[in-house]
C-alpha cells in the first residue's frame, strides 16, 4: 500500500503496519456494529426494556470508535477500508445467528463477539506499542476500556 503524506513522524514502514492493523480492527468493529444492530432490532423477552436501549448505546459508541480508527489510518497516510464486502471477507467475528430473538441469547452472543473484538484490539495495541505509536496505543486503550465494561455488563446479566 502506497502511503499519502502524513504529519506523523513515524517511519513509512511503521505507518504502513499500523494502518494495516487499524484496518483489521475497523473490519471487526464494523461487523460488530452490524451484529449489535441485529440484536437491537430483534430482541424479545422480559429484558427487552433494559437491553434494547443498551444495545443502541453500544452501537452508537462503536460507530464513533470505528470512525476514529478509520481516521487514524488515513491520518497516518493509509486508507480506510470499510465496505460491507470488505468487512465480510476480513472480520474475525463469527457470523451472527440472525434468527435469534430471546433476550439473554442475544446477551450471550454479543458478549462472545465483544470478547473477540477485544482480543483483536489488544493485539493491535501491542503492535502499535512495538512501533512506538503512542497515539494509536491511546486510541486502542480507550476503546478497550469501554468495551471491557460492556462485556462485563453483558456477562453479569447472564449470571445468577
Amino acid at each position: 500500500m502506497a502511503l499519502y503524506k502524513s504529519p506523523s513522524p513515524l517511519s513509512e514502514q511503521a505507518r504502513t503496519a499500523i494502518a494495516a492493523t487499524l484496518n483489521e480492527r475497523l473490519s471487526d468493529g464494523l461487523d460488530l456494529h452490524s451484529q449489535i444492530k441485529v440484536a437491537h432490532w430483534n430482541i424479545k423477552g422480559p429484558q427487552f426494556a433494559a437491553l434494547h436501549p443498551l444495545f443502541e448505546t453500544f452501537a452508537m459508541s462503536l460507530a464513533n470508535h470505528n470512525d476514529s480508527i478509520a481516521e487514524r489510518a488515513v491520518t497516518l497516510g493509509g486508507r480506510a477500508y470499510g465496505t460491507s464486502r470488505h468487512v465480510g471477507k476480513h472480520s474475525r467475528l463469527p457470523e451472527y445467528p440472525q434468527e435469534t430473538s430471546r433476550d439473554l441469547e442475544h446477551v450471550k452472543l454479543l458478549a462472545e463477539r465483544i470478547e473477540v473484538y477485544l482480543a483483536g484490539l489488544r493485539e493491535s495495541r501491542t503492535a502499535a506499542e512495538g512501533l512506538k505509536d503512542t497515539d494509536t496505543v491511546d486510541l486502542f486503550t480507550g476503546i478497550i476500556t469501554e468495551f471491557e465494561k460492556h462485556a462485563w455488563f453483558l456477562r453479569a446479566s447472564l449470571e445468577g
